[in-house]
């Protein structure tokens, strides 16, 4: 009888560690689940993104109604293809309110992401699931992709602008008054 248990003991110890397999982990099928594969023009979006990047400026300009917001890019390579999208022309989003924390709608491109684990701010830009933008004026916790800031914005001030509903705002790398 002790053998018997410990057998059942050895085996219930060293069976788990056996399906682990070679140490390689199917990326394939855990990628396929989270994300869509991007389209073709999102690949070459992609793929000339770093081409043109380096000569634009880190400033967003962010447009809603007769307000301004200045942003700047963070440092990734889903920021890095946001601008490149911006350098041909402006791209005018729908966002609409979500959770009484953000303003969020489709990019119409699928961008790569750098999810992380991150507590938003009032003025932080988003990306969710590689093809929706988001604009916080309050906190939320998960894992997203930071795009860029809006500078010296209070949460009051992006409500005051974004309003309670639906709202148009226009993304470009040009100040609209230049």
């Amino acid at each position: 009888m002790k053998k018997l248990r410990w057998i059942l003991l050895t085996l219930g110890l060293f069976l788990p560690l056996t399906a682990c397999g070679t140490g390689t982990p199917d990326v394939t099928a855990a990628s396929s689940q989270t994300t869509a594969e991007p389209t073709a023009a999102a690949q070459t979006v992609t793929q000339s993104a770093a081409q043109s990047t380096a000569s634009q400026g880190d400033r967003l300009y962010l447009t809603v109604g007769e307000t301004t917001f200045v942003a700047e890019f963070a440092d990734n390579s889903s920021a890095d293809v946001l601008k490149d999208l911006l350098s041909d022309t402006p791209l005018t989003l729908q966002l609409h309110d979500y959770g009484n924390f953000e303003k969020v709608g489709s990019l119409g491109h699928n961008l790569p992401r750098n999810d992380e684990p991150i507590t938003t701010a009032a003025g932080d830009l988003i990306l969710y699931q590689g093809n929706q933008f988001s604009i916080y004026y309050a906190e939320n916790s998960w894992s997203f992709t930071r795009l860029g800031k809006i500078q010296n914005v209070t949460s009051n001030e992006l409500k005051a602008a974004l309003g309670s509903g639906d709202v148009t705002v226009t993304l470009s790398l040009t100040s609209p008054a230049a």
